[in-house]
């Protein structure tokens, strides 16, 4: 089975992620073709902005700034694919979860690996400047983001007492996308096994000592 790694990307009390997470790790569970496993942010202490090349120590055995940032990577890495779970603050993503995203460093965890996302929001919106910006911090992070996600516009009330969207589209949306996070996370997959390719900042260091 593919390991998809589903990101919760809200820390605060109160929190709209509780109404979301239930359901879509369900889904995705159901959908039959992952292993899922959610990462609340809650339950990483990640020092915030702390990781850079004066951390990272010996690139092929990093030690990072603390523990926990060396045992992120490791899970991170485990990952075949990625479902971001993200409010919209701001007309942005949260700031707990960029540093999620940057705390991946040295070790190229998200690399050639699909990433998808469901956004919601209180108003009209339903996340979707968050997904704008998590779409441009994924391909710099070499993430291959998709197209289908889902968008949850008025979260607090947009699940009925079961857990379940009130809006069919919703559910409809997620299986698209899980179809998509399921053949995009095989055929990468199949790729990265049969013909690897290294970062580009290694081939170009390599080219550099080759001259």
């Amino acid at each position: 089975m593919l390991s998809l790694k589903i990101i919760v990307g809200s820390t605060r009390p109160g929190r709209a992620a509780d109404l979301v997470i239930g359901w879509v790790s369900s889904a995705a569970r159901a959908h039959g073709a992952f292993e899922v496993d959610v990462l609340d942010l809650r339950d990483w202490p990640l020092p915030i902005f702390g990781e850079n090349f004066a951390t990272l120590g010996d690139p092929a055995h990093p030690t990072f700034s603390v523990p926990a940032v060396c045992r992120w990577n490791d899970v991170v890495g485990a990952g075949d694919a990625y479902l971001f779970v993200a409010p919209e603050y701001n007309h942005s993503m949260p700031a707990v979860l960029k540093n999620a995203i940057d705390s991946v460093f040295g070790t190229f965890a998200f690399r050639n690996k699909p990433a998808a996302w469901v956004a919601y929001s209180g108003g009209i919106g339903g996340g979707i400047r968050a997904i704008e910006h998590l779409a441009h911090i994924a391909i710099e992070a070499e993430l291959v983001p998709l197209r289908n996600g889902v968008v949850i516009p008025y979260v607090a009330s947009a699940f009925g007492p079961d857990g379940s969207p009130i809006d069919d589209r919703t559910s409809a949306a997620a299986k698209i996308m899980l179809d998509d996070l399921a053949w995009w996370a095989t055929t990468l997959r199949r790729a990265r096994q049969d013909a690897p390719l290294p970062p580009a900042i290694m081939r170009s260091h390599a080219s550099e000592g080759a001259r």
